[in-house]
């Protein structure tokens, strides 16, 4: 093991396993849908207004926002789960450009005459999802994978999951089809994340443009598109394609995995 990863897993409080991983996926996908159904806001109501908007929408980010942070300091994950010890070739971080190409057509033909100040609020709260999903899946889930799986188990576990965590939108007043589709085109966009965190060797770009993506999607639906809007799906969807073509690239010659010793009783 190298030295730095050594100082990497000696700076973990909890050793990274496989379940713990799965455990936290699976606890943020009970909690958002929880609080969401809580609010008794229909998923496809999200964004009629500032109020549908933030407690649809904002609170449940908030508060797994909170509980991601508080997580992630009691098992010390938090170095591991932001960044790798070495990143990939730069190159195919021509994908992720793509998708900041999408994110800035949506923002231009978006409406902007249509926003109020309560909803641009409520919008900006929409940032926090690329904390909390990107933390969720491409964070801690990824450093739970890594004590055990191979890189390219973890690019596929950690996009699948992220997809799958979009079911939850058929039980909360999607469509079953429509909601299939976007669990397809988050399996591409977690992809793109996932190349992204790779080529920076940083999880915080993701979240960056992760968070910026939503934010610009549901800017884009309020009020009257402009006439190019179209054209930020049909960018994004390309992204995603050629994600899956050149993410072999990132995946190979890999050597991220966390050989962690046990747990220490030494807080970091």
């Amino acid at each position: 093991m190298t030295d730095t990863t050594t100082e990497t897993a000696t700076a973990l409080r909890v050793r990274p396993r496989v379940w713990i991983g799965l455990a936290i996926w699976l606890g943020y996908v009970i909690v958002v849908f929880a609080v969401q159904t809580w609010s008794g806001i229909p998923y496809t109501h999200f964004g009629d207004d500032a109020g549908t908007l933030f407690f649809g929408a904002g609170v449940s980010l908030i508060i797994g926002t909170i509980l991601l942070a508080i997580t992630a300091s009691l098992l010390g994950w938090w170095r591991p789960a932001l960044f790798d010890r070495r990143h990939s070739a730069r190159w195919p971080i021509f994908v992720p450009a793509l998708m900041a190409v999408a994110m800035l057509i949506n923002l231009a033909s978006t409406d902007w005459g249509s926003y109020d100040v309560g909803f641009l609020a409520a919008s900006i709260v929409l940032l926090l999802v690329g904390f909390t999903e990107e933390m969720t899946t491409r964070g801690l889930l990824l450093v739970g994978l890594r004590s055990r799986l191979g890189e390219g188990w973890v690019w596929f576990l950690t996009s699948a999951l992220f997809a799958l965590m979009h079911l939850t939108n058929a039980f909360s007043g999607q469509d079953l089809l429509t909601t299939l589709q976007q669990v397809g085109l988050a399996f591409m966009g977690g992809t793109v994340f996932y190349i992204l965190r790779r080529t920076t060797g940083s999880l915080i770009w993701a979240m960056v443009l992760h968070g910026l993506w939503d934010f610009s999607t549901f800017a884009v639906t309020h009020g009257t598109p402009g006439p190019f809007a179209v054209f930020g799906g049909i960018v994004n969807q390309i992204a995603g394609v050629l994600g899956l073509i050149v993410v072999a690239f990132v995946i190979r010659g890999s050597n991220e995995r966390l050989d962690a010793p046990r747990a220490t009783a030494v807080v970091a």
